[in-house]
């Protein structure tokens, strides 16, 4: 399946704006056969962007929502997007997936905020493995700090995630969690993993770039740079099941030796 990371920080505050930006993304990865085109965290407004978050907050199924099924309908192709969610009074930073058909497949709430910022304007959410069917792969959803906690993605592995699929805003000094750590959780978990940043400056942080899709042998795949830019590489199931196969860790854990975890 082929999958197109698009690596920007679209129009901070502005909705519309930053549709418009996914559309031509859309565009641009349908016509290179994409199947899957993945936003970053909180793609749909911003992330520093302050108390406008909850202003701009939506429902999972709301207009923004409605507006992204139909940019996935028209260029014919699965879209993951980072946004604020509403629900009545809370706000939460979630991400969606919705189908080349305009349906919605998969919204997962993020588990792990990291620093007051995201604290202060966010409730985590309470499930930490949530998963769709896409192209005969299992797609798992996460959002950027829940990355770093190894238990999160082994309990995906363990679930039968094929992709993971992690929309992020990773800041400058962490740029070793793209460059080091990613290609670590897809091999030690025998999955693939699409890490999609937001890049450049956004009031006090500074985004860093550097998306890419690693392989459950720890390869990556495809890898931006330091600025806007869509990249584009194949999640290859048959590769995925040699890999499986060939590397023994989660047929060789001992369950039992790990209670002291929890």
């Amino acid at each position: 399946m082929r999958t197109a990371l698009l690596q920007s920080s679209g129009r901070p505050g502005s909705v519309v704006e930053n549709l418009e930006v996914l559309d031509e993304a859309a565009a641009r990865a349908a016509a290179a056969g994409a199947a899957l085109l993945v936003a970053p965290e909180l793609f749909l407004t911003g992330y520093a962007v302050g108390d406008d978050i909850a202003r701009l907050a939506e429902p999972a199924d709301g207009a923004a929502a409605d507006t992204v099924a139909g940019l996935a309908t028209r260029h014919g192709l699965a879209i993951v997007y980072g946004y604020p969610e509403r629900e009545g009074e809370t706000v939460l930073n979630s991400a969606q997936l919705i189908s080349a058909e305009g349906v919605r497949l998969a919204n997962y709430r993020k588990t792990h905020l990291f620093g007051r910022f995201e604290r202060d304007h966010f409730r985590p959410g309470g499930q930490p493995v949530v998963q769709a069917e896409l192209n005969g792969l299992t797609v798992g959803l996460m959002i950027c700090y829940d990355v770093e906690f190894p238990e999160n993605v082994r309990a995906h592995a363990l679930a039968g995630t094929d992709l993971l699929v992690v929309p992020t805003a990773q800041m400058h000094p962490f740029q070793f969690v793209a460059e080091s750590m990613i290609p670590v959780r897809a091999f030690e978990n025998q999955m693939y993993v699409a890490y999609v940043n937001r890049v450049g400056r956004e009031g006090e942080f500074e985004f860093v770039g550097l998306s890419a899709l690693a392989g459950p042998d720890g390869v990556v795949r495809a890898r931006a740079g330091r600025d806007e830019e869509l990249v584009l590489a194949d999640v290859d199931p048959v590769a995925l099941a040699a890999s499986r196969a060939a590397n023994p860790y989660l047929h060789d854990r001992r369950p039992g030796l790990y209670g002291s975890l929890v």
